[in-house]
Formats: C-alpha cells, structure tokens, sequence
C-alpha cells in the first residue's frame, strides 16, 4: 500500500511539472506571435500629433493672422480712432509682468509646479533672451512707424511678446496643476496686446507678431533647458495634479458674423436694408452642478450702414448725392443662467438666457457728392448719438472637446436692443431757428436685433 501511495506521489509531482513547462511554452509562444503580428509603421506618430507640431499651431496661426491684417491694419485703427479716440490707460506697462510675478509667487508660497525654483529661472531666463533677440533684430529691421507717429519701431510689439513669454511662462510651470492658471495668464497677455492697440502705439499686426513670438520664445527656452538638465530639478514625477470637480465652468474668446434681422435705423429713415456685422468678445460662466451656472459675456459688434441716394417729394434723384452713415457698433455686457448637457466626453449642448446693457457708439452723417469741395467729396450734416439700452441675449452652442481643457465651439446667440437715437445737425442748420427746432430735437426709436453665428474657443477650469 505504501508503495502505491509513493509511486501515485511522484507521478502526481511529475505531471505538475510537465503541466507547468507546457503552460511556460505556451504563453512564450503567445508572446512571439503578439510581438511579430505588431506592424511598426502603426507605431509612427501621426504628423499632427508630433509634439513640435502641436506646439508649433499656435505660432503659426498668429503669424498667419498678423500678415492677413496687415493691408486693414489703417482700418482697423480707424475703428479704434472713432470709438475710444482718447484712450490713454497705461495698464499694459505693468500687467504685461502679472503672470511671471504670479509663478514666483506661488513657488515662494510653496505651491509645487513643474520644476524647483532655479530650473524655473533658468528656462525662464533662456526665454527672455530668446525674445529679446528676435523682437530687437525684427524691429530694428524692419523700422515700421508706430500709429501715433512717435518711432519706427513698431513691428513687433515688445510688450505683447514680453505679455505671450510671461504667460507661457505660467502656462509651463502650473498649467499642469491647473488649467485656470493658464486661462489667467493668458488672458492678461491678450488684455495686455489689446492695450497696445487701445493706447495708439501699436497695430494689431504688430501685437499679433509679438504673441506668435512670445509664444515660440518660451518653447524654445524650455526645450533647451530641458535637453540640458533632463530630469534634474522638475517636479514631473511626483507632481500630483489637482483635480477639477467636473462641471463645465469656462472661459471663451468668441469671434462671427452677425445678421441684422431688422432695419436698424428705419424709424431715422437713413437705411432701408436690414445689416450684416462682425461680433467678437469674452464668454464665461461659472458652473454649481453639472447642469447649471451663471454666466456673462462681453462682446462689441458692428454693423456698417449703406449710403441711401438722397431723393426729393416727387421721387426724383437729388443729383448724384447720397447720404453716408458711419457704421454702428454696440458694446454690450450681460449675465444670466447656462444649461449644459453632455452627450459624451467629447460633444456638449449649452443654452442661455442673459439680459444686461448695450453702449453704443455715437457716429456722423455725411452727404457725397463729385461737386462737393471737400476731402473725400464728403460733408458732415449731423452727429447721432444712441441712448445705453437695455440687451437681451439668448443663444445655444455645440461644442467639441479636444481633451477636458479645451474645445472648439460653434455658436449662434439672437440679440434684441430697444434703442433712442437723438440728432444733432450742423451749425449751419443751428443758425435758423426753423431748421433747428425741426431737425436738433429729432429722436428716432428703434428696434434693433440680430443673430450671430460664431466660433468660440473653449477653455475649461
């Protein structure tokens, strides 16, 4: 008995390790056939994923940008020209540094970023200089006059590319940690290039160069440091990144076309067209739940107002004269409730309804005529002046997320602004009392709406 029990032991014990070596033969196998069946071409990066190429678009969409403006960058200015024509807010002088002070702010407060305190400087400092370079050798070669006359050494603008290097600066060191610090700081550097424009020292070619090379300046300052130090100095490995709670609170750049769908200065009698304008701004909203926020936005728009021939009672043309009304524009701000719903990770429906006010730019009446003796054969005959009003806005958007921080949205909002609009004629209608009486006190009310169809670019905190 005890030798049957001793001879079922070591079949028993040699079965196991036949068992144990076929299971090892097996997966080895399986392991070469998984290994030969992978196609090494699948494993190439697709081009628009390479990592030079991704932090390449940026750049070269500003660069793009500046050498289509650059032919409209008079015109552009006589927007500002006519809007804000005394604007002197020198804010740009300082904010352009507020995301560079924000990053040793937080380090020296203790908040963990990408890298320690003196790799940070050092990639910092590699930036700085490679702005420098490029914005100096541009300027100093190309000698293009500032708008307000006073240098030529308008392109590119110095400030935006110091505002772009500081911002990326912050973007690198705690973008990771949170994107809302990267929407601030990039959001100071646009209101830092708008400035520039505002305060009459630089077209907007000029601010868009100087973001694009910001932009490209701190790229190439981290990639340096970075090929020289490796892992030396950087948080990446232990760096844990906090977490947002999940609803869709975001900050958009939006820009589109607006659609008069009323004649806006019919009551005036000075159009008899319905318009079609630009729209671009700021949107935002802060959300409590998945579903709901409250969100503002501010936008300027502006619609251009065709000349209209100049006819007598009859119906007869008056000569070849035509009236000409400079465009409208609207700046307006609102706040009100946002609904969102997630039809999966990557696609979002967003609804609103805001109310808030509508400014709007006063502006001239001309008469054209070849037999006129003036500059451009154009008379001033009166000024209009549109009373704030009271805006209400609602509008749905669909958007698609990139990744959890970024989207492109498309958007189409309908606005409805109640408008008075009172005249004021020339000195020479001033001087009879008849003419004045009629015509100065003349208000005119109209309703003015319109629908915008646009692009927003989404960035979620």
């Amino acid at each position: 008995m005890k030798k049957i029990a001793l001879a079922s032991g070591i079949l028993l014990h040699l079965h196991c390790i036949k068992a144990q070596d076929t299971i090892q033969v097996r997966n080895l196998k399986e392991d070469l056939t998984l290994l030969s069946s992978v196609d090494p071409i699948q494993q190439k990066t697709p081009f628009f994923q390479k990592e030079w190429v991704k932090k390449s678009v940026a750049p070269a969409l500003l660069f793009t940008a500046a050498a289509a403006t650059w032919g409209e960058k008079e015109n552009i200015r006589e927007v500002r020209n006519r809007y804000l024509p005394n604007f002197k807010v020198k804010y740009d002088d300082y904010l352009q540094y507020a995301p560079a002070v924000a990053v040793y702010g937080l380090k020296l407060a203790g908040v963990k970023g990408r890298n320690n305190l003196g790799r940070a400087t050092l990639s910092y400092g590699t930036s700085l200089a490679i702005m420098a370079i490029l914005v100096n050798s541009i300027k100093y070669t190309t000698k293009v006059e500032r708008p307000d006359g006073s240098k030529n050494n308008s392109f590119p603008s110095g400030h935006a590319a110091m505002a772009f290097t500081n911002a990326s600066f912050l973007h690198k060191e705690y973008g990771m940690v949170n994107p809302a610090y990267s929407i601030a700081g990039y959001g100071s550097a646009t209101i830092t290039g708008l400035g520039r424009n505002l305060n009459n020292r630089h077209w907007v070619p000029d601010i868009l160069a100087g973001a694009g090379i910001g932009i490209i300046s701190t790229e190439l300052g981290y990639f340096f440091i970075d090929k020289i130090y490796k892992n030396k100095g950087d948080n990446l490995s232990i760096l844990s990144r906090i977490q947002g709670n999940d609803y869709p609170s975001f900050l958009a750049l939006k820009s589109g076309i607006a659609l008069g769908t009323t004649n806006f200065l019919r009551e005036s009698e000075l159009d008899d067209k319905k318009q079609n304008g630009f729209e671009g701004g700021l949107e935002g909203a802060y959300f409590f739940s998945k579903k709901w926020g409250v969100g503002a936005d501010i936008t300027f728009s502006s619609f251009p107002i065709k000349s209209q021939r100049i006819t007598i009672d009859d119906g007869q043309d008056f000569g070849n004269h035509e009236l000409k009304t400079q465009s409208m524009g609207f700046l307006s701000a609102g706040i009100g409730p946002y609904f969102s719903h997630e039809f999966s990770d990557k696609w979002q429906l967003m609804v609103k309804l805001t109310g808030g006010y509508a400014a709007t730019a006063s502006g001239k009446v001309f008469v054209k005529g070849d037999d006129i003796d003036a500059p451009n054969h154009e008379l001033q005959i009166a000024r209009y002046k549109p009373k704030p009003a009271f805006r209400w806005n609602t509008g749905a958007s669909m958007t698609y997320k990139f990744n959890p921080g970024v989207g492109l949205t498309f958007y189409t909002d309908y606005n409805q602004i109640n408008s008075t609009i009172r005249y004021q004629f020339s000195d020479e209608i001033k001087d009879s009392d008849e003419l004045d009486q009629e015509l100065n006190n003349m208000i005119a009310k109209e309703k003015i709406s319109y629908i915008t169809l646009g692009l927003r670019l989404t960035a979620y905190f």
